[in-house]
């Protein structure tokens, strides 16, 4: 019996995928920290498009090609279907109420329809468009205003402060932000919310550090999702008082009602969670986005006067877009296919758990394994794109590619069960945005400095200045 059991592990471990040994991985540990997604497409050139890392106790598999990100977002996509937690999700129980942690059970789907049908419908969005087409010309008003005073403009701050007004608008009736400063002060907790939770942890690939916490990221990570929460409290408090006296028809009007009928589906607790995870995901990975995305037509002057013909003869220069516009705007889309190809918001998506072994393209993938796709390195893979490293548009145009998770050479939004349930939402929101901001606006760096932000893949604050305004 122990001989069978010998050869059934050998024969096991014979099948599993091939990765770097841990002596060569622990040399890597330092770049994993800074660039994972680049440096795990750099070892996958190595030892191939799924591979294994084991650091730790945790096995990892690594996903580097469209084909077997199909077989986990599609044809496995069940047995894929729950997540590996990260200790710093665990700040507050995040990970036992969040819709984006939450193994597949029935609060997971109760979260995913309130989502799908409360929040992200076509119907509830084309419903809100009018606060959408608000919180827009505000934002315009913004940078005029700026233009007029010769300022430069942050166009991560400004954006973001867009994303996260009108989702509290949504959520609560109010703009959460209401000056520069304010927007500050949010964009900040939840950048530094999301890079905690994004930082590889030594706790998650050695549980028996998780009494001492040695980096310090499940303490920050408290921090921010306190302060975040105690904003949340202090709103559904005052909301459950007036509840007699007004009636707001909001979201959350709408999960206070779901927790009257039924409180376990739907408690205050479980409210607050979900806020959390709508805007933290809605508005950072939204104000990146962006940026990128103003900083890449900016340095291809040629692309961005094609984007800016297209508009003028679609909806005339200078004016603002309009949701019904977007889909006479070919040009556009492929403006912001191609940003998020570059630059997904999650290069690593977020990590998948393996329910029983699997076999995929002859490998097994063990059961209770993590499972990533790096969709930075797919969206970069020389054999899928033609110039990967370079900025066009154009490659998008005629193709049926897109984002939604059925073209699995790009996915920034993920695929399958999992797939981010905001999608909509924020492919509404980016065309908006950009297609406004060219339009109404020419652009350049500030002081002419074009800085080198590819070289790093990192994109920090860049002001930009408005040249003329149309």
């Amino acid at each position: 019996m122990h001989v069978l059991l010998n050869t059934i592990r050998r024969k096991r471990n014979h099948k599993l995928p091939p990765g770097p040994s841990p002596l060569t991985l622990v040399g890597n540990l330092v770049e994993l920290g800074k660039k994972p997604q680049q440096t795990l497409a750099k070892l996958a050139k190595l030892h191939g498009p799924i591979m294994r890392l084991k650091l730790g106790q945790l096995t990892t598999i690594v996903i580097s090609s469209p084909n077997i990100a199909k077989e986990v977002f599609q044809t496995h996509d069940l047995l894929f279907s729950n997540r590996t937690i990260p200790h710093a999700t665990t700040a507050h129980n995040h990970s036992h109420n969040s819709v984006a942690f939450l193994p597949i059970s029935p609060l997971w789907r109760d979260l995913r329809k309130i989502c799908n049908n409360q929040l992200f419908s076509t119907k509830s969005l084309d419903a809100s468009q009018n606060l959408r087409c608000k919180k827009l010309h505000e934002l315009l008003d913004d940078v005029h205003a700026c233009s007029l005073r010769g300022e430069a403009v942050d166009i991560g701050t400004v954006a973001f402060r867009t994303s996260i007004n009108f989702l509290s608008n949504i959520f609560f009736s109010l703009d959460f932000v209401n000056n520069a400063g304010e927007s500050e002060e949010y964009k900040g907790i939840v950048e530094n919310l999301g890079r905690v939770i994004a930082t590889p942890n030594l706790e998650d690939f050695l549980p028996l550090l998780k009494m001492v916490d040695p980096q310090g990221i499940r303490r920050r990570a408290n921090t921010y999702v306190s302060k975040l929460f105690a904003i949340f409290d202090r709103l559904i408090d005052k909301r459950l008082e007036l509840r007699d006296v007004t009636n707001n028809d909001d979201m959350l009007d709408t999960l206070l009602n779901i927790s009257q009928e039924n409180g376990q589906k739907m408690d205050t607790k479980k409210i607050k969670h979900l806020f959390l995870d709508l805007i933290v995901a809605g508005t950072d990975t939204t104000s990146y986005t962006m940026q990128w995305a103003m900083t890449k037509l900016i340095n291809n002057p040629d692309t961005m006067s094609k984007a800016k013909r297209e508009l003028k003869q679609t909806i005339g220069m200078g004016n603002p877009i309009e949701e019904s516009d977007i889909a006479r705007l070919p040009y556009l889309r492929a403006i912001i296919k191609e940003t998020l190809r570059l630059h997904p918001g999650a290069p690593l998506l977020l990590p998948r758990k393996a329910t029983i072994d699997v076999e995929i393209n002859g490998y097994i993938i063990p059961q209770g394994s993590q499972v990533v796709v790096n969709e930075w390195a797919i969206g970069r893979n020389p054999s899928i794109w033609d110039n990967p490293n370079s900025f066009s548009p154009d490659r998008f145009l005629g193709s049926e590619i897109d984002v939604k998770g059925r073209h699995f050479q790009l996915t920034p939004f993920g695929g399958g069960r999992r797939i981010c349930p905001g999608l909509p939402l924020a492919m509404r929101m980016l065309h908006l945005m950009l297609g406004s901001l060219i339009n109404g606006f020419d652009w350049k760096f500030e002081n002419d400095v074009n800085p080198d932000i590819d070289a790093g893949q990192t994109l920090r604050a860049i002001p930009l200045r408005i040249d003329k305004y149309n």
